[in-house]
């Protein structure tokens, strides 16, 4: 007689399959899930943090339209009458380190190191008040500065803004990064970061120390004479509004 062996019984797909894969399998599957919400959530988030950017920009550039025009119209009432305007005085300064500090005294070098104006053709925003105009008068032959223009804030943070997160630079590319780490503070997207530096605001202190120093290249064309100061035809110490031709040559 012919035996036959006895099937097997049927046994399930996942019967083979260790539980070790299976637990893995399923938690990729819930990975998967939860960065595609994640993903769809900030895609939301974007949008409407591009929508307030527009808005606060168009708020802001009426803004600065407005002053520019209360300027040139004091300027024309003041010449009508034959008086004198004489404009309002910077709350911002644009510092930029022109010289080493080898063989310096030691207050000049800490005052460079409180400035965080380490090396050279390196640029930071500084408020103005007596004691940092204190600062500079001791560290003229070293530095040069000036009242920077909206235009020129706007030009140093779009092409050379950098941010300080965690000792780390970062580059400033997206308005998801300003807010991130200064959303709490009402600075919301690069146009607010701006404004705060532009117009010296409450948080101006806040987002400078956020800004991490500005690198900068050597003017085109090279400097005139770095030991002389900025009056006697060199390119030292204070130089007023004359700044934001010298960091057009230098972005």
């Amino acid at each position: 007689m012919i035996h036959f062996a006895p099937i097997p019984p049927h046994k399930s797909p996942n019967s083979a399959v260790p539980e070790t894969y299976l637990k893995k399998r399923a938690f990729v599957a819930k990975q998967v899930v939860r960065k595609e919400k994640a993903a769809k959530a900030a895609s939301v988030r974007a949008i409407a943090l591009k929508k307030l950017a527009f808005i606060r920009a168009k708020r802001y550039s009426a803004e600065y339209r407005a002053a520019d025009r209360n300027v040139i119209r004091m300027k024309r009432q003041a010449k009508k009458t034959g008086q004198f305007f004489v404009p309002q005085e910077a709350k911002v300064f644009f510092v930029i380190r022109v010289l080493g500090t080898y063989g310096v005294a030691p207050k000049v070098r800490k005052i460079l190191q409180l400035l965080r104006l380490l090396q050279i053709n390196n640029g930071v925003f500084l408020r103005v008040n007596k004691a940092t105009v204190n600062m500079l008068v001791r560290v003229a032959p070293y530095v040069t500065w000036g009242a920077p223009s909206v235009k020129t804030v706007s030009d140093l943070i779009y092409a050379r803004g950098f941010a300080r997160v965690h000792g780390q630079r970062i580059p400033i590319t997206n308005n998801a990064l300003v807010n991130k780490q200064l959303g709490a503070f009402n600075i919301k997207c690069v146009e607010d970061v701006i404004h705060e530096i532009a117009t010296c605001g409450k948080q101006f202190k806040r987002v400078n120390t956020w800004l991490n120093v500005f690198k900068l290249n050597t003017p085109t064309g090279g400097w005139v004479a770095k030991k002389i100061n900025y009056v006697e035809g060199g390119d030292a110490g204070f130089r007023g509004d004359a700044i934001n031709a010298l960091l057009a040559k230098m972005l």
